[in-house]
């Protein structure tokens, strides 16, 4: 350390900052000490540096699937947010299991990171107590509720399915249907669906909830046994896009005219949406400004200028992106 702050022409104390607290810094001195790094091929002893300041400068998250492009933009805009300010992330994945959340907090908290950022409101028992026993700084992502375990950032996913129900419904459908996946968020985007649908007076709205990983080979059965039950459906909402792609290979597959015969919706506005055929008419998530906005949290609470006491909750909402399928 002493030859890159001999080179830069800066103290110790410098150097330290630049790899530790790199925003405490002056643009152009950290840029003289960056250099100086990179001439010298001097690579920092986090660890000894997580000592002496008892941070480790990891944040922990979670997501249920690392296969699902749709958490993908949010982790990316996260590790970069964080990364900007000198930390780094530790990813783990709960296979939408709450034994695995559990377990993923236990190995983060084992390693002492200086905050955790999780996917959904609902967690395993105890979870909340422990994580805010701990001390550190949470944010839960991707759902809102009043009453969050510290910082939030997300939407409302029953205000989501609400909104696509009311779009359906003013599209003159009558008969709707949902196909989604046994987990919590899956149930709230119904739960608003159903709620639109009995606001405009129309009959129930029969729902098949795959087991998780919903993916398209499951979109046969599901629409086989919503067929079944309700042969007029006229207008299908799909948890998210993958899904709704399913559903349109499928009424392909059946001759089925879309959105003639059934319109279609998905969720999260993913490139295959306006990759399939017709263009899916779906809910954009702003996936990336959530990984920003939450990464921003973290670093303003770790850096003392974020509010300790009072939880922060951002409400980024979804967007409807109409397009040829409904």
């Amino acid at each position: 350390m002493s030859d890159v702050a001999a080179a830069a022409g800066v103290s110790l104390v410098t150097v330290s900052r630049a790899i530790n607290s790199p925003d405490q810094l002056a643009s152009e001195t950290l840029s003289a000490v960056r250099n100086a790094i990179e001439q010298l091929g001097y690579v920092p002893n986090l660890t000894a540096g997580s000592l002496a300041s008892s941070r480790s400068r990891i944040v922990g998250a979670m997501v249920p699937t690392i296969s699902n492009a749709v958490f993908a933009e949010t982790i990316e805009a996260l590790t970069q947010t964080l990364g900007e300010g000198g930390y780094q992330l530790l990813l783990g994945q709960t296979s939408y299991r709450a034994d695995d959340e559990q377990r993923l907090v236990d190995v983060f908290l084992g390693r002492r990171v200086d905050g955790v950022v999780l996917t959904g409101i609902t967690h395993a028992p105890g979870l909340r107590d422990r994580l805010q026993r701990s001390g550190i700084p949470v944010v839960e992502t991707w759902d809102m509720t009043g009453r969050p375990i510290d910082m939030l950032v997300g939407f409302s996913n029953r205000d989501a399915g609400y909104l696509a129900g009311e779009y359906l419904l003013g599209r003159g459908h009558r008969q709707l249907a949902f196909i989604g996946a046994q987990e919590d968020r899956s149930r709230q985007r119904l739960e608003g669906f159903r709620a639109a649908a009995e606001a405009a007076g129309v009959g129930a709205v029969p729902a098949q909830l795959i087991a998780p990983p919903a993916a398209m080979v499951d979109v046969r059965p599901a629409l086989d046994a919503l067929v079944a039950q309700a042969p007029g459906i006229d207008a299908l909402f799909c948890n998210n896009d993958l899904l709704a792609a399913g559903v349109l290979f499928e009424c392909a597959r059946r001759g089925w005219s879309v959105p003639g015969r059934l319109a279609v919706m998905g969720f999260g506005d993913q490139p295959i949406a306006q990759a399939s055929f017709p263009q899916l008419t779906t809910l954009r998530v702003h996936g990336r400004r959530i990984g920003e906005q939450a990464g921003q949290l973290l670093l303003g609470r770790l850096a003392g200028t974020g509010e300790p006491q009072a939880a922060t909750a951002v409400d980024i909402g979804v967007e409807l992106v109409v397009r040829d399928s409904a």
